[in-house]
């Protein structure tokens, strides 16, 4: 049975882990819209503000507050949702966090996988899994090809190590216990640097610098030279939805990993997306300084190859990098300024998906 368009997601049960965060509290909001039955499970939202609060997302959904690292109350939490379709989104998500909360890193980002995969085995009703990793969950060589899905794991840093083994997890689970065709299909997804309106996150370029600009400070850039693959967090999310329409539509073929990244003409450095941000502001390019002291190591070059979902999934950018920045700059600005938080976050999906739909990057 076709899964795609609204028609074939209302009334389709979903357990959401991650809810509470930024990609989480996004994802909500578009599959709740969409008519989906979600359960979220995550801990509290994780800043203050969050866009889980301000756009009452656990009004549309059924919110539990759970900690993926207790096994025995996520499987409990499952249990109870019998969901057909799990998104596995909770993660520790920040690179300089990892290097002070390692094992804390560790244990939910790899243990929390296995957890959730453990719980998928003991939940009969689950018919597809996606868990959503990372882009620097491959062993960064600092070179300038882009990494493809068949390239190896690794990470310098606690989190980027913790992503990689999380996609190891994932892998020998369903080579382990999923490799029955009747059994849940399960994919892994790797974006690049999401961004988007209504992330308060600390120690993420975008935040940081909407945070500054706000506070009418200076914002503190540590790398402006090094290299990301941006994309708006609508773009990964797109993809997502994708995934989960060909494996609730029981196409095995998509069980494996999978990148969703920006157009190579996207994939910036941070002083370039640091200098049209200030420009969207009214600034001078040059208004922004740079920390003094060592920082920790941190990637200066990642890019993706996105050319599997191109070509098996008839996936592509929907926005080019500049659109994405005037997205966000346009969701604070008019939630500053009175705009509902829910509203404007729905409106911006709305606008996204009419023009996903023009340009054929694909149909939701």
């Amino acid at each position: 049975m076709s899964v795609r368009g609204e028609a074939g997601w209302r009334g389709r049960r979903v357990f959401l882990t991650g809810d509470t965060g930024f990609k989480g509290s996004w994802l909500a909001l578009w599959l709740a819209e969409l008519g989906a039955e979600i359960t979220g499970y995550a801990l509290p939202a994780p800043t203050q503000p969050s866009l889980f609060e301000e756009a009452r997302v656990g009004e549309l959904i059924r919110h539990i507050d759970g900690d993926i690292r207790d096994l025995a109350a996520l499987e409990a939490a499952m249990a109870e949702a019998q969901p057909e379709l799990v998104l596995h989104l909770a993660a520790q998500p920040l690179v300089r966090l990892s290097y002070s909360e390692p094992v804390e890193t560790f244990a939910t980002n790899v243990m929390g996988t296995a957890h959730l995969l453990d719980a998928v085995r003991r939940t009969p009703s689950v018919r597809a899994v996606i868990c959503v990793t990372s882009d620097k969950c491959y062993e960064n060589r600092e070179w300038v090809w882009p990494y493809r899905e068949n390239d190896p794991m690794g990470g310098h840093d606690p989190y980027s190590a913790s992503k990689g083994a999380s996609e190891l997890v994932v892998s020998a689970y369903r080579r382990s216990y999923f490799s029955d065709p009747s059994g849940p299909l399960i994919a892994s997804v790797r974006a690049g640097n999401v961004i988007g309106g209504a992330d308060w996150a600390l120690d993420r370029l975008i935040p940081d610098i909407v945070r500054a600009l706000a506070a009418g400070q200076r914002p503190l850039i540590r790398s402006p030279g090094s290299v990301r693959p941006w994309q708006h967090v609508m773009e990964a999310l797109g993809g997502y939805i994708v995934i989960a329409e060909r494996l609730l539509a029981g196409d095995a073929s998509v069980a494996t990993g999978w990148n969703f990244g920006p157009a190579d003409d996207d994939t910036r450095p941070v002083g370039w997306i640091v200098e049209r941000m200030l420009e969207r502001w009214g600034l001078p390019v040059d208004a922004w300084d740079k920390p003094e002291g060592p920082q920790p190591h941190e990637a200066t070059l990642l890019k993706l190859d996105c050319s599997k979902a191109r070509n098996e999934l008839g996936w592509r950018p929907a926005m080019n990098l500049p659109q994405a920045l005037d997205a966000i700059v346009d969701w604070h600005r008019s939630v500053d300024g009175g705009e509902d938080a829910r509203a404007a976050t729905l409106r911006q999906i709305a606008a996204y998906r009419e023009v996903a739909d023009r340009t054929r990057a694909w149909a939701i």
